[in-house]
């Protein structure tokens, strides 16, 4: 049922906003695109797929014996899972997954993920907030979210570099949360505490991890901005750290299916000092095409997955 709501909504946002917007020009957006550029932005799945695999394989346990090539059928097997279950939850599926190999128990195998996952997060947050920070033009409504954004990143660090602040926030959400999220941040507290017991042994490994992430969401950003010079459009690199950012986590809110709608709106409205709406309707497709190719490759997959 939640799944059919948030198709329901995705399609609302999106008839509310083509309404709006010439699809004839949409088309023409991308009939005029530089094909070149085009291929080298999609073309960036393959790099980014791989280095996020490459980074699983480092956060795994050595037991576990997890190889790049079994770290990529994986990360590809969880995009399939994203696009139809909510809220990420193809990525807890891979927790699933990687315990069923037999080297690693439950728990830690979705800490591990927890790790994967906040890395992510506060990647994302980190180039939202450096973006928003160097962007010249920013009226109240950018340093408001320019603030909300740096506590969250604060938050984060926070959450992830201090056992007893994250007790205190695990104990506090479980003290005022509804009853039936309340067993959930119970299992999530456990998870941290033993992504904490186990990440925190080996320094120099989180720092490469952390490192990598960086790097890793620093792609992910240059390819949308590749995005826009294939569609022959332009927006400054650094107004593009600050709105792509926003515009992703905007998808992150498990309102739609797998953020279409609300991710297309963001990147309408953020950028709308550079784009037309038409181009920046293209550019919502593009990005929306990040999340379709990983899971079209990972559907040969999929069948070994499930049997297990």
């Amino acid at each position: 049922m939640k799944k059919l709501i948030s198709i329901v909504v995705s399609l609302i946002i999106l008839i509310i906003l083509y309404v709006k917007i010439d699809f004839a020009a949409l088309l023409e957006v991308f009939q005029n695109s530089h094909r070149a550029w085009m291929i080298v932005g999609l073309g960036m799945v393959v790099p980014i797929t791989m280095l996020t695999a490459w980074r699983l394989q480092q956060l795994t346990p050595k037991q576990a014996m997890l190889t790049f090539a079994e770290g990529n059928r994986l990360i590809l097997a969880a995009s399939v899972l994203n696009m139809v279950l909510p809220s990420k939850m193809g990525d807890i599926a891979k927790a699933y997954f990687i315990q069923k190999r037999g080297a690693l128990t439950g728990s830690l195998a979705l800490s591990l993920v927890v790790f994967e996952k906040t890395c992510d997060l506060l990647s994302l947050l980190f180039w939202c907030v450096f973006g928003l920070i160097l962007y010249p033009n920013k009226d109240w409504l950018f340093w408001g979210m320019t603030t909300v954004v740096g506590i969250g990143l604060l938050l984060g660090i926070l959450l992830i570099s201090s056992r007893g602040f994250a007790d205190a926030f695990f104990n506090w959400g479980q003290q005022y949360a509804p009853p039936n999220i309340r067993n959930q941040l119970t299992n999530l507290q456990n998870s941290w505490e033993q992504m904490h017991n186990y990440f925190w042994r080996d320094r120099a490994q989180l720092f490469l991890v952390a490192i990598t992430s960086i790097f890793l969401w620093f792609l992910h950003l240059c390819q949308i901005w590749l995005f826009i010079l294939a569609l022959k459009a332009w927006t400054p690199f650094l107004a593009n750290l600050a709105f792509a950012p926003l515009a992703i986590l905007a998808g992150l809110v498990p309102l739609t299916f797998a953020g279409i709608g609300t991710r297309d709106a963001a990147l309408v409205f953020f950028y709308s000092s550079y784009l037309n709406a038409p181009t920046a309707a293209a550019l919502g497709l593009l990005c929306t095409s990040r999340y379709f190719i990983p899971a079209v490759a990972g559907l040969p997959f999929m069948g070994k997955y499930m049997m297990k």
